[in-house]
Order: C-alpha cells, then structure tokens, then sequence
C-alpha cells in the first residue's frame, strides 16, 4: 500500500537535518547524529537536548529563539558530519586557522563553541543581507529611474526576494556536495514519514513513503519569505534606509509568525492549512531528493535513538 493511502497514525515532533553524509534528529529528550564513514559504517553521537527556556513556551517568541538555536546547533553537526565522513583525509590543523589555533589554546573548548556560534550567526547575517536587504535596495535604485508608486514597489520587491531565493536553492542544489546533502534530507523525511505511519523502521518500508513533509526547514523559509512581503508591505518607502533598519527590527516577528504557521500546518489536516503548506511542498523539489538505500540506513541509524518510548512524549 503507497503512503498517499495510509493514513498517518499522529504526527510528531521529531525532527531532523540533513548533514554531509549523515544526518541529525532531534527528539523530546535527545539528539543523535549519524554519519556514514570513508569505511562505510556508521557511526553515530548522542546528546542531550538543550534545557527548555520558558520564553520557548511563548508563541512568536519560541519561533525567533529556535530559529537562532537551529542555525547554531545545525553548524555544529554540520562541521562535525564533515570531519567524520571525511576521516584520515581531515587534517584539523590544516582545517583551522592561526585565529582559530590561538583561541583553542589559549582560551579552551568554550571559546571554540563561541566561535561556531558566531560562524553560524554571520551565515544567518548573510542570507538576511540576501534576501532582506538587497531587494529593498535594488528598488529604490530603480525609483531613481522610474515612478513607482507604493503597491508597484512592494510587488517588485517581493517577486525579486522569491526570486533571489528559489535561484539560490536552485543553484546550490547543482553542487555535487550539496546535492548528496539534499539525498540525505530525503532520506530524513521518509524515515519521518515511516515512524509517523507506525511501521517498522525498515529500508524497504522507508523507501515507500513520500520525500516531501509540511514540518520542513525548506518550508519555514519560504514562509519567512512570504509572510515578510506582506509584514514588510506597510513600511514606508520615504527612505530605503530607514525601510531596510525597520525590517531588520520586524524580522524576529516574521520568524515567529511563520514558526507559528509552520507548526500549525504541521498538525492541521484542514483545506486552509493544505493550501498554506503548499508553497513549502513546491519549493521541496529544489532541497529534498530521492535517497540512496544507504542513505536511508543512516537516517534509520539517527532516528531511533531519539524516539521516545511512549510515541504520546513526542507529539507534535
């Protein structure tokens, strides 16, 4: 029986991502990383996962805080993925700069998890600067040319921001490395999917479900994207300046709204949440690949340390 007529026994929480040759889940009470060595075992890492906050149970807050603890925690595995599936052939003191070398000695462990955090704020800074800021600026570069009115501005403004972000995902997805990454995330999602649909976690069960799944960090980007033209649709234009300050101030709100929205679509069968999660489905086909069987084992490897004994602890 295929998975569009199975129905879902409930839907969880556990999540995960994809990594270089290996993959990352999160459940209720631990995270696992797996990755698939130059030798082909698989070797995997358990940790626990980070004390709740109480800002974590506030809506639209949570949503900006765990964003920010993604981007953190995920360059974290990532690095790691690629020195385990790398091996003998990963030289740490040739990976690490003089900078880095003189922290590690001087300043120890913690100071390194500092400069991770930081490494990984800056890619976030980076992708803001892409997809926030460039677009303002490319508008009001072109109303020193053309008279625009408000609506015809915040309408160029958002095709250029989907734009620049779908070019992106399409571009990055054509290297080599990063489209084994995105086999990986397939893998991630039908191992899910399984799990979600009560069957054993098997490479032939796996291997039958679907590769796209609404609860997506592909998903919640391009939410963040949609639902920032209409959030960023009432600032003014008067000074593009003070338009792209504005924005940066709102982006937290956009991150929580679609946080927000994602977990809803996540647990709501409705016409209305379908159509919301759309959007995140389509852009899928640029991030998520059909896995290798091997792929598959690795997510298997991953996911089962995560899961809590009683399904009921990990639902969404």
């Amino acid at each position: 029986m295929n998975q569009q007529a199975k129905k879902e026994c409930f839907k969880t929480s556990v999540g995960g991502q994809a990594l270089m040759e290996g993959i990352m889940m999160r459940g209720p009470k631990l995270i696992c990383c797996a990755v698939r060595k130059p030798d082909g075992t698989i070797e995997t890492k358990t940790d626990p996962v980070p004390a709740r906050k109480a800002w974590m149970k506030i809506p639209i807050v949570r949503g900006a805080v765990a964003m920010i603890e993604s981007l953190i925690i995920g360059y974290q595995y990532m690095m790691y993925s690629a020195q385990v599936s790398m091996g003998d052939d990963y030289d740490e003191e040739e990976e690490e700069t003089a900078f880095e070398k003189w922290v590690g000695e001087h300043l120890g462990e913690k100071a390194e998890k500092v400069l991770l955090t930081a490494a990984a704020v800056v890619g976030g800074l980076g992708a803001i600067l892409l997809f926030t800021v460039l677009p303002t600026l490319v508008v009001a570069a072109l109303g020193h040319f053309v008279e625009l009115g408000r609506w015809p501005r915040v309408l160029i403004e958002g095709v250029l921001k989907v734009g620049i972000f779908l070019t992106y995902m399409y571009l990055i997805s054509r290297m080599k490395e990063i489209e084994r990454v995105f086999r990986y995330h397939g893998a991630e999602h039908k191992t899910i999917a399984c799990y979600e649909a009560g069957e054993e976690l098997t490479v032939e069960n796996v291997r039958k479900y679907t590769r796209f799944h609404p609860r997506c960090g592909t998903s919640f980007l391009i939410l963040v994207v949609i639902v920032s033209v209409f959030l960023y649709s009432v600032l003014p234009w008067s000074n593009a300046g003070l338009r792209v300050v504005l924005k940066l101030l709102l982006l937290p709100l956009v991150m929580g709204i679609s946080y927000e929205l994602l977990k809803w679509c996540g647990r709501s069968d409705s016409v209305i949440s379908h159509l919301v999660r759309q959007p995140g489905l389509w852009v899928q086909r640029l991030t998520v690949f059909e896995p290798e069987d091997s792929m598959i084992e690795v997510a298997i490897a991953a996911v089962k340390p995560v899961l809590p004994e009683n399904p009921e602890e990990g639902r969404w």
